[in-house]
């Protein structure tokens, strides 16, 4: 369980670096690093951490993991660093306040509540379900082959 909490923690922290960076150093909330950038570093780091995870997994067993044991590390991961980076997003909504939840789409038509709530709920749930993509994807490619089976 070492390795889930180890590599999701570092994601979220190097998540948590890249708003901090970009909110303290780039104005306009519409620019494209918040609006292009930060989906694609998100996704990037994810995957890589996902990746070095498994391959983390592999040198502490000695070989390559199973499909099924490089998925549920993928996983694991994933929900380490969506937990981390919610409660990040939390504790940022209660020290700043709500002025950063302007910026999200349909702010001004629901209150701020609704439009936290969808906000985490959509980090969270997108995070294990990406997670779980990029793990199978990235279990399939790493994991223990059978050698005497038969190809259909």
């Amino acid at each position: 369980m070492k390795i889930p909490i180890k590599y999701g923690l570092l994601s979220a922290v190097l998540a948590m670096a890249w708003v901090l960076i970009a909110r303290n150093t780039i104005s306009n909330p519409q620019s494209l690093v918040h609006t292009l950038g930060a989906p694609v570093f998100f996704n990037v780091l994810q995957f890589a951490m996902i990746y070095l995870g498994i391959k983390a997994l592999e040198r502490e067993k000695g070989d390559r993991p199973a499909f099924k044991e490089g998925l549920k590390t993928g996983v694991a991961i994933s929900f380490v660093y969506g937990l981390v980076i919610s409660l990040f997003f939390v504790v940022v909504l209660a020290v700043i306040g709500t002025k950063w939840l302007a910026s999200e789409p349909g702010a001004t038509d629901m209150p701020i509540s609704s439009v936290a709530a969808r906000a985490f709920a959509a980090l969270f749930i997108g995070t294990l379900i990406f997670g779980l993509i990029y793990s199978t994807v990235i279990s399939f490619f790493l994991a223990k082959r059978e050698h005497g089976s038969t190809p259909i």
